[in-house]
């Protein structure tokens, strides 16, 4: 019997990464949300839509898009969800609480797009 590893597998050198396994958004990247308007029910919220936060973490592990688990597909490429912050002020125009004020959210990487700094 062997013992169990208590090296982290990911932490290895000769770990191979599967195509799109690793996060394309880091924790302090500015993204911005897709303007799509497709039809049906979706996750990100129409008034984020073309707005800009700052990615405060990846979540893990990669999932499957809950868009599509909403439709029966339950395989596929699996991506990942990032927490984002949007300051309360670039979302609403007529916003009058604490500039500081944020919201923070769960956005899946296909809404995402990287913005310049």
């Amino acid at each position: 019997m062997r013992p169990e590893s208590t090296e982290n597998p990911a932490s290895s050198a000769n770990v191979v990464f599967a195509e799109r396994e690793i996060p394309i958004f880091r924790a302090g990247d500015i993204v911005r949300v897709a303007e799509r308007s497709p039809v049906g029910h979706y996750r990100v919220p129409t008034y984020l839509r073309g707005k800009t936060g700052v990615v405060e973490a990846v979540i893990e592990p990669p999932g499957i898009d809950n868009e599509d688990e909403s439709f029966g597909r339950n395989t596929g490429i699996k991506l990942h969800y990032y927490r984002v912050s949007f300051p309360m002020t670039s979302i609403w125009d007529n916003y009058k609480d604490s500039p500081s004020d944020a919201l923070h959210i769960e956005v899946f990487e296909t809404w995402l797009q990287k913005e310049k700094p």
